[in-house]
């Protein structure tokens, strides 16, 4: 089973609201299986599947307790804050910081289609937010101050000019 690509700023997937999915069946796992393998393969901590070109509500979380499989995430709860510098696959040499929810409890549909609730706390809960932002078309770079905005610019042009080759 071959990898995704990891589609980056400026291809217009990763601004769309992903659709939800009606059940978890063989394509959904095999989705899953495959982002895993595409998180793994680039030593990421978390990946959506509009950030590998699928519309669809699917996500994968690893922090190192195991991996998390969700379709159509939704944030219940949210506890406590704290403000920590994120990257994202999808925009590669940019860092933004990013004020989050220290504790979560996320419910979703697992990979067997069960509904399920995962709590998260620490570094879980901020990549489960993360992820779930994807789904919605939500970018780090949006949480960004001014000033933030102005130190990256030309990173997200060259991504831009190079959303246009493709």
């Amino acid at each position: 089973m071959s990898v995704y690509r990891i589609r980056e700023y400026g291809e217009p997937i990763l601004r769309k609201q992903c659709v939800r999915v009606d059940s978890v069946g063989l394509r959904e796992k095999e989705i899953f299986d495959r982002i895993a393998r595409t998180m793994y393969e680039v030593q990421g901590i978390g990946l959506a599947a509009c950030q590998v070109g699928i519309d669809r509500q699917l996500m994968v979380v690893d922090v190192g307790g195991g991996l998390i499989k969700l379709a159509n995430p939704l944030i219940m709860s949210r506890e406590d804050e704290s403000t920590v510098e994120e990257g994202c696959l999808s925009i590669p040499g940019v860092t933004v910081k990013v004020k989050r929810a220290m504790r979560v409890l996320v419910q979703g549909l697992n990979e067997e289609g069960r509904r399920t609730k995962i709590e998260g706390e620490g570094l879980l809960a901020h990549a489960l937010q993360h992820e779930v932002d994807h789904l919605s078309g939500i970018l780090i770079i949006d949480y960004a101050s001014s000033q933030e905005k102005d130190s990256f610019q030309s990173e997200l042009r060259e991504l831009e000019k190079k959303a246009r080759l493709k």
